[in-house]
């Protein structure tokens, strides 16, 4: 079996954001050579989401008006959490509701999404590095 795993590193101009990182871990997928396996692509960090779905600008903006009116920023006095100094109280709930990781199958040497699915990184408390891991097995 053969494997790689690297990051993707990504900061967000904007506090909220949603990335099509689609491309980049199909160019992983490449360099790692596996026709037949699976590819894991999770945020290492507690503010941000990886998933699924469709690239279609009003579903994005939809989201991100959607997740606001779930778990709003302001004020952020009425979360427990941000007590501690912090103001991210919403971007924990946030990456809570879109989920934490995907995995796809690889069949062929690609990514084996349906037909409108792309792999997206949530952004909910950004503006600075973050990584990104994929990992890949397979044969």
């Amino acid at each position: 079996m053969k494997h790689l795993t690297e990051y993707l590193w990504i900061n967000t101009p904007k506090r909220y954001d949603m990335v099509n990182i689609t491309g980049k871990v199909q160019e992983l997928v490449d360099k790692s050579g596996i026709a037949e396996g699976l590819c894991l692509v999770n945020p290492m960090h507690i503010t941000a989401s990886v998933f699924i779905n469709d690239n279609e600008s009003g579903l994005l903006s939809d989201w991100m008006v959607w997740l606001e009116e779930l778990a709003p920023h302001e004020p952020i006095s009425r979360y427990r959490h941000n007590l501690t100094g912090e103001d991210n109280a919403d971007a924990h709930l946030k990456r809570t509701i879109m989920g934490r990781e995907v995995v796809v199958a690889i069949t062929n040497g690609r990514l084996d999404l349906g037909t409108w699915e792309q792999i997206f990184y949530g952004e909910f408390d950004g503006q600075r590095n973050k990584r990104i891991l994929v990992k890949i097995i397979g044969e």
